[in-house]
């Protein structure tokens, strides 16, 4: 409940902002903007150019190293499981290369990406919740994310709500297994050993200075139970599918009301991760018949450095 408290939080908050932000707005007549919106011969855009270029070039000079650290809270949980988790903690970090840089019709409004590396320790060692009959366990986790989004810029400021996607190996490891016998085999499952999973992260991220910004993000990721190869790509093109086409839509209304871009584009992506993940808490590779994963929902707050 706190969490979906948060969640609205961070929506409301951006809206306000955005609301703000967009009552500044100055109309531009249609000359100064058909001169800032140059147009290929085959119908590309500038915009989608750079998009394209950034992908292969290592040298595009909006393009900077960074590394992130975050601290947070989480919780566990799996289907038609009747023990009980003890809730851990989770220090991270990532190493990957960010990209901020002014959309092609607007200035004001930031197009901005992350694709970082990521390593966490999500353990019950350095909590201090546990109860008496609570499973302790302690996850390590590796993988590769890529975050997106529009934020607004303010100078030497930013401000910018984000989605992430991310795609990660876990070993857990069970401290104190339970007494149930069915529990006790379901969770055997999962313990010392590889396991594949995914996750999906929603956040906001305030700029102080140039080099310094500080983020509080929710993540609600999946450990699979196994690796269904051909269920999960068919489970990820649906929700790949589904992500194409809110980013086309989110660009129509970036073309006619640059202002409101970031937030509504936020929301509408916040709003198909969580649909999608709650219903991959009882088929991991939903819509496809599969088991049910082990759900990790977790709070997180940090700053990243920019170099």
């Amino acid at each position: 409940m706190f969490i979906k408290k948060l969640l609205l939080f961070v929506t409301a908050f951006t809206f306000i902002l955005s609301s703000t932000l967009f009552s500044q707005e100055k109309e531009k007549g249609k000359d100064e903007k058909s001169d800032s919106a140059e147009t290929e011969e085959d119908g590309w855009d500038k915009d989608e150019w750079d998009d394209f270029k950034f992908d292969f070039d290592l040298f595009d000079s909006y393009r900077s190293p960074s590394v992130s650290l975050t601290y947070g809270f989480s919780s566990i949980s799996l289907q038609n499981f009747s023990g009980s988790f003890a809730n851990p903690n989770i220090p991270e970090i990532k190493l990957g290369y960010t990209t901020e840089k002014p959309t092609w019709n607007e200035e004001a409004i930031l197009k901005y990406k992350y694709n970082y590396l990521f390593l966490s320790n999500v353990t019950t060692d350095i909590s201090d919740t546990q109860g008496e009959d609570e499973i302790e366990s302690n996850l390590w986790r590796f993988g590769f994310g890529w975050a997106n989004g529009y934020g607004y810029d303010l100078g030497s400021a930013a401000i910018i709500p984000y989605n992430s996607y991310s795609l990660a190996w876990s070993r857990l490891d069970v401290k104190n297994f339970p007494a149930n016998e069915q529990d006790r085999n379901k969770l055997a499952l999962y313990d010392d050993a590889f396991k594949f999973g995914t996750g999906s992260e929603v956040g906001l991220r305030i700029k102080v200075i140039r080099q310094v910004t500080l983020e509080a993000g929710y993540e609600r990721s999946v450990i699979f139970e196994r690796h269904l190869f051909w269920k999960w790509a068919g489970s990820a093109l649906i929700e790949g599918a589904g992500q194409w086409a809110l980013d086309s839509f989110i660009e129509k209304i970036m073309d006619s009301s640059p202002y409101a871009a970031p937030v509504v584009g936020f929301v509408l992506k916040s709003a198909l991760s969580y649909g999608v993940y709650e219903l991959r808490q009882d088929k991991m590779n939903w819509p496809f018949k599969s088991a049910a994963p082990l759900a990790y929902d977790q709070f997180k707050f940090g700053l990243t450095v920019t170099f």
